[in-house]
């Protein structure tokens, strides 16, 4: 049934929504204001409301049909994919509405978990694009014969979106999608569907393809031979390496890392470099000298390998080829202060008070499930400073409670934009102990 609905505002996920007497309707890709025409499905005949979604809320996703009044805010999206590709849900927004919908999802988050804080503007990161891309390969047989290839899924479903270009990709990746193809061509054949990372780093394409299982020696030298034919930095299958060329290396500071194939790294070179620049600001301002931090969830090294120029860092990660890969880089750059690495796992052995108390200050910078365990820890340390760093929303707000139930003070939370036209935001927030943003006082 079609139905025509009025936008109250926007959902997490960049859908618009409407309230109705059945409950709210998600409509993708509208805007505040806007009277629009939907296909709506059937309501459930047992409560004569709408069908619950998979995540069991009694709310509706819409299918758009016209746009009957439409926002001054709607602009002509940059991508002719957009609305087919399911990775951008924001092209349609104007900035203004877009950078207010992104700060608003961690000023959200934070009044849900009952968070007091003032959140600063947003701050855009996404530079010269995303550094890094996951394209997924399938093979389609059909009576005019084999059809391979590359490209996004479109929203909320399995179709394949063939792509040959994308303009939130750096420039480094502009023959990313040809590479990949080519790549495909060559393992599909097996009959499994992949998944081509590619990342742009300073010796090339570096490439880590994923779904094809072990390869025979007749398949890793086809593939080295492709790695030489396309200039590639390097080749792996599964993080597996099938040939290096070139270094694959990311400067992070004054360090040239070379991060472990398919291993984590921030999307973007300028969201890296923001996220970094706002974590020093923030331990040049501490409270007493940092001259021994600790880095948790260290990964290959975008913050321990920043503050080793003016203070010594233990970094912690579960990941032993990113710590390898930052020990390396460290010890080939010459005047940083000493780094030194742990491997363990910090959801099920967060570091504990007597330990993390002998640091000046704490950066963390978790997956997207968020640090709980380690939050609860630092909350009952002494620890003056905590850098807290997030990819999630509602984790960090989760985290960030636990940290002022301890006795912390948010000092600033500043949300980073690195991943445009995605729902997605980081954040950087600083917490110092409340004893130790008081004054000293004065001895009689």
């Amino acid at each position: 049934m079609t139905q025509t609905l009025t936008i109250a505002r926007l959902g997490a996920r960049g859908d618009g929504i409407a309230d109705t007497p059945a409950g709210p309707v998600y409509v993708p890709y509208a805007l505040p204001g806007e009277v629009v025409r939907v296909s709506l499905p059937a309501p459930d005949p047992a409560t004569g409301r709408a069908a619950r979604s998979s995540m069991g809320r009694a709310d509706a996703r819409a299918v758009p049909v016209a746009i009957e009044t439409p926002s001054p805010d709607r602009r002509p999206p940059e991508c002719a994919l957009f609305m087919r590709c399911g990775g951008c849900v924001t092209q349609h927004m104007s900035e203004a509405v877009y950078r207010a919908w992104k700060r608003d999802s961690v000023v959200r988050a934070l009044a849900q978990a009952g968070v007091d804080a003032g959140v600063e503007p947003l701050v855009d990161a996404h530079g010269a694009g995303r550094r890094r891309v996951t394209f997924h390969a399938r093979r389609k047989h059909a009576p005019e014969g084999i059809d391979d290839a590359i490209g996004f899924m479109a929203a909320r479903s399995h179709d394949l979106v063939p792509v040959s270009h994308c303009p939130v990709l750096d420039p480094g990746l502009a023959r990313a999608p040809a590479v990949a193809l080519d790549l495909a061509r060559l393992l599909l054949p097996k009959g499994k569907p992949l998944d081509i990372q590619l990342t742009a780093t300073v010796g090339g394409l570096d490439i880590d393809v994923r779904g094809h299982g072990p390869a025979d020696e007749a398949a890793r030298r086809k593939l080295t031979e492709a790695a030489e034919r396309l200039d590639l930095a390097r080749l792996s299958l599964h993080g597996d390496l099938v040939v290096q060329r070139r270094t694959p290396g990311i400067f992070m500071g004054r360090a040239l890392v070379a991060p472990p194939a398919g291993g984590f790294l921030q999307a973007t070179a300028n969201g890296e470099e923001t996220l970094a620049r706002l974590v020093n600001e923030a331990i040049a301002q501490a409270p007493r000298r940092v001259r021994l931090a600790a880095d948790l969830f260290a990964g290959c090294g975008p913050f321990a390998l920043r503050l080793a120029e003016t203070a010594e860092v233990h970094a912690v990660e579960s990941a032993a080829p990113a710590l390898a890969a930052l020990d390396r880089a460290f010890r080939d750059t010459p005047g940083l202060r000493r780094i030194t690495t742990e491997t363990r796992d910090l959801f099920r052995r967060p570091l504990l008070p007597l330990e993390l108390n002998r640091y000046d200050a704490v950066v963390f910078d978790p997956p997207r499930a968020g640090a709980e365990a380690l939050a609860r820890e630092l909350a009952k340390s002494r620890v003056p400073l905590v850098v807290a760093v997030s990819c999630d929303a509602g984790t960090f707000a989760r985290d960030a409670g636990l940290l002022i139930q301890g006795g912390y003070l948010p000092q600033r939370i500043t949300p980073v934009d690195q991943f445009r036209h995605s729902p997605h935001v980081e954040t950087v927030a600083v917490f110092t102990r409340a004893e130790a943003a008081k004054p000293a006082r004065r001895k009689r």
